[in-house]
């Protein structure tokens, strides 16, 4: 695990939020580490092609990123996570 990269708690609250996989061709990358590249590429501002390599294709996580970002699966899952930080007095 990379320094940035998500725990195991805090995967646990996120992946039942994440739309299903679609069911294509051939067998998924691990969501979990397609999920560390995007964030880590949100983090840092670079470019898409700097992923590191650790995370899988780039182009795997830009076409993830884009497709959850045309769908509004970024906008629901934020407002889900803050409604739960907010019943668990994480946010005051």
């Amino acid at each position: 695990m990379a320094r940035g990269d998500l725990t195991d708690e805090q995967w646990e609250r996120l992946e039942p939020l994440l739309p299903p996989m679609p069911r294509m061709g051939r067998r998924p990358r691990d969501r979990r580490q397609v999920f560390d590249g995007i964030r880590r590429r949100v983090r840092s501002g670079s470019p898409w092609r700097d992923v590191p390599e650790r995370y899988g294709p780039w182009a795997t996580a830009y076409s993830v990123f884009r497709r959850r970002q045309i769908d509004g699966s970024w906008a629901r899952i934020l407002n889900e996570l803050q409604v739960r930080a907010d019943a668990d007095g994480i946010i005051v």
